[in-house]
C-alpha cells in the first residue's frame, strides 16, 4: 500500500528516484517491473506495480468498445501505458509523452494511492490540493458511499 506526499526533483534528462518508502516495496515485491499511464481526469500520471496494471488493463480491455467514450478511455489509457523498470537506486527515466502530459519539469510531488502512486508537477498538485481543500469546507451533502465510513 502505497501512503503520503513526497516531493521529488527530476533532473534534465526525465530521471527520477523514487523515495526509499515506495523503492523498497517495488523493488522487493514486484522485481522494480511498474507501468506508467496518463489519468484521464487530471494532469497527472498513474504509476502501477505490473501485476496491478496488468489485472486493470485486463478490466479495461473487457469494456464494451464500441461504446465511443469507452473506446476514447481505452485509447488514451491503454495507449499511454509504459513499461519501466526501476534501476537498483529506485531510479527512471519518464518517457517524454508522459512528462509532457503532465507537465513535468524539475520539482515534482509523488502522491501514494493506495495500490497505485499518483506522479504530478509541484505546482500542478499544490493548485490542485488547495482546490480540493476548498471544496472540502464548503457545505454539501457527501456521496451516500462515504457516508458509511468510520475516520
Amino acid at each position: 500500500m502505497f501512503r503520503g506526499v513526497q516531493h521529488i526533483n527530476m533532473d534534465a534528462k526525465g530521471r527520477l528516484a523514487f523515495p526509499a518508502r515506495q523503492r523498497e516495496p517495488l523493488l522487493q515485491e514486484f522485481g522494480g517491473q511498474i507501468v506508467a499511464t496518463i489519468d484521464t481526469q487530471a494532469r497527472c500520471l498513474l504509476i502501477y506495480p505490473q501485476p496491478v496494471w496488468d489485472d486493470i488493463q485486463r478490466d479495461i480491455q473487457e469494456l464494451p468498445a464500441l461504446n465511443p467514450a469507452v473506446r476514447r478511455f481505452q485509447r488514451l489509457l491503454i495507449g499511454y501505458a509504459t513499461d519501466m523498470e526501476l534501476d537498483n537506486n529506485g531510479r527512471v527515466l519518464m518517457p517524454t509523452p508522459l512528462r509532457e502530459y503532465a507537465g513535468l519539469e524539475k520539482k515534482l510531488v509523488l502522491a501514494g494511492q493506495g495500490k497505485k502512486l499518483e506522479l504530478w508537477a509541484e505546482d500542478h498538485w499544490l493548485a490542485e490540493r488547495d482546490k480540493w481543500l476548498a471544496e472540502s469546507h464548503e457545505d454539501g451533502a457527501l456521496p451516500d458511499e462515504m457516508l458509511s465510513l468510520a475516520l
